[in-house]
């Protein structure tokens, strides 16, 4: 639900206070709400206007999705709110609003939605926000940014993932990476996914922002957020870092080796949180990283381990049930299981033939590493070669991209390398770029 779709509300126990007392208490709520910082982004959600004192009707909508305790607390009592709203409960909703900035007291798209509720008792208003023109001239573009935000909170909780699908992103994944994050940046949505013994499961979402300029990042300063398939690297820990980046940060290993092949520059792209004084950024508001309110950040931090969490950020994400995947997942195992028996056999042309003439391996081209290939392969023949914890995850844009992680073992030993290979389509066959140890 947008804010366009209920009806300005106006209160009948106007007697109860001042027309004057309740505008000046709500204009100071206006200007609680945007006090702080974030450049662009403009998007207005005008409301239906109500005659003179009386209350305004309230458009039907279908009811909002029941918010889980995978959901941040304070955003899901914002939901209540809206939902009160939505049903023509004011009073209740003027209630649960001003418990929820006396408790979350920084969380400005609240502190807007309690001013509307506190305008609304004396006058019908015209826009969300709808502040005096002296108070609104002050912060123009905050106003804005808060319209914006309520916008996609409201839109990607209505908009659920289909039960049970996951991203399509990931095609394979391990039990022994117990968590995965998707971020879907039209929706200014992340999801975290933990994995047991049904597979990956949703277990939290979180309103996320990226990047002033939105997302597809190319090169460094862009102020993009990066599209495509990443891992988190480490974890950095509060006490290291200013105030900026709120309770922690978990880097990404932007820019990759698909990256890296198409040119793209960069770096320091992180999962962080926002300042003490802040409870959220708008959508748009940071130089490429991807950020969260810090309780939705701590869930993050409670769980992911780097070097084995996935983060996969695309411009509107896909969903796909397990079951129709299927296929798809067994075709590309098998392909990965094909390349395992040619490095096993000692066959170094046909191993060789899974790899691309474009190939690179840091200062490495395809004739090189086939001299890399074939020490590795004598001093393996005579030994069974098993892949463990084998990750596979797509990708799609210029071209079907594989971002393939496992562990190596020769037969005799417990553990080996951790492998990771790019795959890309060539002539319609899928042919390995890249191919290096992470571990």
């Amino acid at each position: 639900m947008s804010f366009g779709e209920f009806g300005c509300l106006a209160s009948t126990n106007g007697g109860q206070q001042s027309a004057h007392k309740l505008r000046q208490r709500a204009g100071i709520m206006l200007m609680a709400a945007a006090c702080l910082f974030a450049p662009q982004a403009h998007a207005r959600l005008i409301r239906t206007k109500a005659p003179a004192n009386t209350a305004a009707p309230v458009t039907a909508v279908a009811p909002l999705p029941e918010l889980k305790a995978q959901s941040a607390p304070a955003e899901a009592r914002l939901l209540d709110v809206y939902k009160l709203i939505g049903s023509g409960q004011s009073r209740q909703a003027l209630s649960k609003a001003e418990a929820l900035v006396k408790d979350v007291p920084n969380f400005q798209l609240a502190q807007l939605v309690y001013a509307d509720l506190l305008s609304a008792q004396a006058h019908p208003l015209p826009s969300m926000g709808h502040a005096p023109d002296d108070l609104a001239a002050k912060a123009p573009q905050r106003l804005d940014q808060l319209r914006m935000e309520a916008d996609r909170r409201l839109q990607a909780l209505r908009d659920r993932p289909p039960p049970g699908a996951l991203p399509t992103q990931f095609i394979e994944v391990p039990p022994t990476t117990k968590h995965a994050i998707a971020v879907d940046a039209s929706r200014s949505r992340l999801y975290l996914f933990e994995n047991g013994p049904n597979g990956l499961q949703l277990v939290a979402d979180h309103y996320a922002s990226i990047g002033r300029l939105g997302a597809d990042k190319s090169f460094e300063g862009d102020q993009r957020t990066p599209l495509g398939v990443y891992y988190i690297t480490s974890r950095l820990d509060a006490k290291k870092l200013t105030d900026f980046y709120g309770i922690g940060a978990l880097p990404l290993n932007y820019p990759n080796e698909y990256d890296r092949r198409l040119g793209k520059t960069g770096g320091g792209i992180w999962l962080h949180g926002v300042p003490s004084d802040s409870y959220a950024r708008s959508p748009n508001s940071t130089d490429g990283c991807v950020v969260l309110a810090n309780p939705e950040l701590q869930t993050i931090l409670d769980r992911v381990q780097p070097r084995s969490t996935p983060v996969v950020i695309a411009k509107s994400l896909q969903w796909v049930t397990p079951t129709k995947a299927e296929l798809q997942r067994r075709s590309l195992h098998n392909l990965i299981e094909g390349w395992r028996v040619a490095r096993a056999s000692g066959d170094l042309n046909r191993l060789m033939s899974f790899y691309s003439p474009q190939f690179a391996n840091g200062s490495r081209d395809v004739n090189q590493w086939r001299q890399t290939l074939e020490k590795e392969v004598t001093q393996q023949r005579g030994r069974a070669l098993q892949l463990k914890d084998v990750a596979i995850l797509g990708w799609k844009d210029k071209s079907d991209i594989l971002v393939v992680t496992f562990g190596e073992v020769s037969d005799g030993q417990r553990t080996g390398a951790v492998k990771r290979q790019y795959w890309g389509k060539e002539g319609g066959l899928w042919k390995i770029f890249f191919e290096g140890v992470i571990g």
